[in-house]
């Protein structure tokens, strides 16, 4: 609960991919708990670590460069509420996910459209359908706007 005085300022709803890059982190095996609240999200490459704290309810932090510069609930906070209850989570579409490497695809399109169409390619490869993962996509954003996760300060 936040002190007396204090707001609670909602993270902005992620690019769509973001959603997809979450479960991939699931699907990798990328997220280690360090206890009930906290947990440690290594890149996909291997390079970065982040952090995602939570207060048990709908606030959160993570120090995910999404998170830190942008303002948008970022792919590790996304992974760990999935993992938490909080939002939906899809094991069979994390497993579908894995392998993926993020990192490269993103400086490699510099854009969260072309990095999605990317994925939707590779997913459809792997014998999913692209109406069932958007819609999946869809209904985990529409949960985050609906919830309103919040910033940890």
């Amino acid at each position: 609960m936040p002190k007396s005085g204090e707001t609670r300022v909602p993270w902005k709803v992620p690019p769509r991919v973001k959603v997809l890059e979450a479960l991939g982190a699931v699907g990798d095996g990328r997220i280690i708990f360090k206890g009930e609240r906290e947990a440690q999200v290594t890149g996909s490459d291997g390079s970065r670590v982040y952090r995602v704290v939570w207060d048990g309810g709908l606030g959160i932090s993570s120090n995910d460069n999404g998170s830190v510069y942008k303002g948008y609930l970022g792919y590790p906070s996304i992974a760990f509420l999935m993992l938490k209850g909080v939002l939906p989570f899809d094991q069979r579409l994390a497993d579908g996910l894995k392998g993926i490497p993020w990192r490269e695809i993103n400086e490699k399109f510099k854009n969260y459209r072309d990095t999605e169409m990317y994925v939707k390619q590779v997913l459809e490869e792997r014998g999913f359908n692209w109406g069932y993962v958007n819609a999946f996509v869809e209904k985990v954003l529409s949960e985050i706007k609906r919830l309103r996760p919040y910033k940890l300060e």
